[in-house]
């Protein structure tokens, strides 16, 4: 009679415990990240992606980053990656772009971040893509509070260390409308204030409080009034002889 002893119980518990923890646990995301300085509030840190070829027949061509929240693309720049690749930035986060690498060969590029926010975790969605139109989603999030796993398509996280004593949030990156002609735009007081061209050739004579305008309509009165005495005077005079 078989007779199954502690050492072979042991060994079937540990074989069984294996399978059921390969079977269980899906694949981990194949786009990873890593930062220098890892730490909540950190400047100008570089952050590096490691994104692992999914394909057996075509070379990764871009990687498609959205940023996460606190990350603005205005406050990324490229470092370096895959040779021939260009570096554009997106109003969600940024691409990375350029000839197929080696079939099989995976794709390594770094940014350098202006600031890492204040937070515990960064998650970075990725969109894959290869040369033959094959675009791999690492996209899904999962618990912050699980192992991890769970989904098969997870986004690359970066756990962060707490802020350091007396780091603090620097200014916002400027804007282009931050950036335009130095000349101030007049207010509308100034603008009230200020008289135009035509105001000043029309407007009142400063030492006798009338428009030239008016001056000229006088003298034209005094000078046909006087011309009309002296016709009149003129006339009676004739007129006695």
């Amino acid at each position: 009679m078989f007779r199954i002893t502690p050492p072979r119980l042991l060994a079937a518990v540990t074989a069984a415990g294996a399978a059921v923890v390969l079977t269980a646990v899906p694949a981990a995301a194949h786009v990873e990240v890593e930062a220098g300085t890892a730490q909540a509030l950190a400047e100008n840190v570089e952050v590096t992606f490691f994104a692992e070829s999914e394909s057996a027949s075509a070379g990764i061509t871009q990687l498609r980053v959205i940023l996460p929240e606190g990350i603005a693309p205005a406050d990324v720049t490229y470092k370096e990656g895959p040779e021939g690749w260009k570096f554009t930035a997106n109003d969600d986060g940024y691409t990375v772009k350029g000839p197929a690498v080696q079939v099989g060969e995976d794709a390594e590029h770094s940014v350098v971040v202006r600031q890492l926010p204040d937070t515990e975790e960064l998650a970075f969605k990725t969109l894959q893509s290869y040369s033959d139109g094959k675009v791999d989603r690492w996209i899904e999030l999962g618990e912050s509070s699980g192992d991890g796993h769970g989904h098969g398509n997870e986004a690359p996280v970066l756990k962060l260390k707490a802020a350091a004593p007396g780091a603090q949030v620097v200014s916002p990156s400027p804007t282009e409308s931050q950036n335009l002609s130095a000349s101030p735009t007049p207010t509308a007081a100034e603008t009230a204030a200020s008289p135009s061209p035509q105001a000043d050739a029309t407007g009142k004579d400063d030492d006798s409080g009338l428009s030239a305008g008016a001056w000229t309509g006088i003298i034209a009165a005094v000078v046909v009034v006087a011309g009309a005495v002296l016709f009149l005077v003129r006339r009676r005079s004739g007129a006695q002889q």
